[in-house]
């Protein structure tokens, strides 16, 4: 259950705080207070949910347009509290 919350956390940021979403990424430093966020990106890439931007000198993320609705259903269900706010 903590685990899902911390991935949701992830993905909340990805979302709702950053607005990443496709081509707008953001870099793995900002995301650095996620204690296991390599097995976290790992997981949800390889689901097709984050995608991994590899720029020259970092590494960036972004959430794939193509699963917003199951990753927004994801987010709501582990955090009730955003329900309905993320877009």
């Amino acid at each position: 259950m903590a685990q899902n919350l911390d991935k949701a956390r992830f993905m909340s940021a990805l979302a709702r705080s950053k607005g990443n979403w496709g081509e707008k990424y953001d870099r793995i430093e900002h995301f650095k207070r996620f204690q296991n966020l390599k097995e976290i990106v790992k997981e949800f890439s390889n689901k097709g949910w984050v995608l991994i931007h590899k720029k020259l000198g970092f590494e960036a993320y972004s959430l794939n347009t193509k699963y917003k609705r199951e990753i927004i259903e994801f987010i709501e269900t582990e955090i009730p509290e955003l329900k309905g706010i993320i877009r």
